[in-house]
């Protein structure tokens, strides 16, 4: 990289609208088909990054999401001036690119929820924790598993090349930037819950929680008290 990095605090102006195709907010009443996600892409090289790294145990004492964007990797970002989380040239991004076993570590939901806040769609990577996977799908933030040359021909052209568009297709897993075209693969449960809309559980639930009362309605150590 030739640009100096900026040590600013960075905020993403992504656009869910824009950036994830018939994506509705994973807070939202109802969770809609997941069908393609693009924006710009955000390289962060390294194996083993795990969540306490992406977001420090002391934030977990929050009572919401709320605000977790402002903490996303902060304790890295102060100690290396030149993070790419610091860097103004990939700011609105929303795409992330990783290595090999991102999200390692503890299970906490913060992590996924300070990455989704901060304006990240979705994650390109050589390998992922099967938990942080998860948690990130339930918010609508679809991880690709690609091959480690693949991953590195990624983060190499968008260091090069911040402007670069993105475009990572769920139903195949094909991944376009430029000229660059690379097959990722995403769960097949997890794939299939993103394009027929049902990768939201509390959306599902509140779509449906006319039934749950009705369930409860008839649960005795419910209604006896």
């Amino acid at each position: 990289m030739t640009d100096s990095p900026q040590p600013s605090r960075l905020r993403s102006s992504a656009d869910p609208a824009s950036s994830g195709e018939a994506r509705q907010s994973a807070e939202g009443a109802a969770a809609a088909a997941l069908v393609r996600v693009s924006g710009r892409g955000l390289p962060l090289r390294g194996h083993d990054i795990d969540t306490d790294r992406v977001m420090p145990a002391r934030f977990l004492v929050a009572v919401s999401f709320d605000g977790l964007e402002r903490h996303v990797f902060e304790d890295d970002r102060a100690a290396d001036p030149a993070h790419p989380f610091n860097n103004a040239r990939y700011a609105g991004a929303s795409i992330l690119v990783v290595n090999a076993n991102f999200g390692c570590g503890s299970s906490r939901e913060h992590a996924p929820q300070g990455l989704l806040r901060f304006g990240i769609r979705a994650i390109v990577g050589e390998s992922f924790s099967e938990i942080f996977q998860g948690n990130a799908a339930m918010l609508g933030m679809p991880c690709f598993v690609a091959g480690r040359e693949s991953v590195e021909l990624l983060q190499t052209l968008v260091e090069g090349t911040p402007g670069v568009v993105i475009a990572a297709d769920v139903d195949t897993g094909v991944i376009t930037a430029g000229a660059l075209r690379l097959v990722a693969t995403v769960p097949a449960s997890l794939r299939d819950a993103f394009l027929s809309g049902q990768w939201n559980p509390t959306a599902m639930l509140l779509d449906r929680f006319d039934e749950v009362r009705a369930v409860a309605a008839r649960l005795p150590y419910i209604t006896g008290f």
